[in-house]
């Protein structure tokens, strides 16, 4: 699975993992959505997270968010 990664324009410290490149899925809330980066089957996600739990919130889900740390 090809897995399209998001940056919100709403808040510019939340991001999503999607399986289409559209985002179609993500909340309109925190959009509008701005494309990244994709990810290629098999390769690994960034910050160490887990790509089969990431498969499986796109699965049952649409979608995964995540957050940055806040800096400081």
């Amino acid at each position: 699975m090809r897995i399209f990664m998001f940056i919100s324009q709403a808040r510019d410290d939340l991001h999503a993992f999607a399986d289409d490149e559209a985002g179609s899925k993500l909340p309109a809330k925190y959009g509008p959505w701005g494309l990244t980066g994709t990810l290629q089957a098999r390769a690994a996600p960034p910050h160490r997270f887990s790509r089969r739990a990431i498969e499986q919130a796109i699965a049952s889900e649409g979608f995964q968010l995540w957050r940055d740390k806040p800096k400081g």
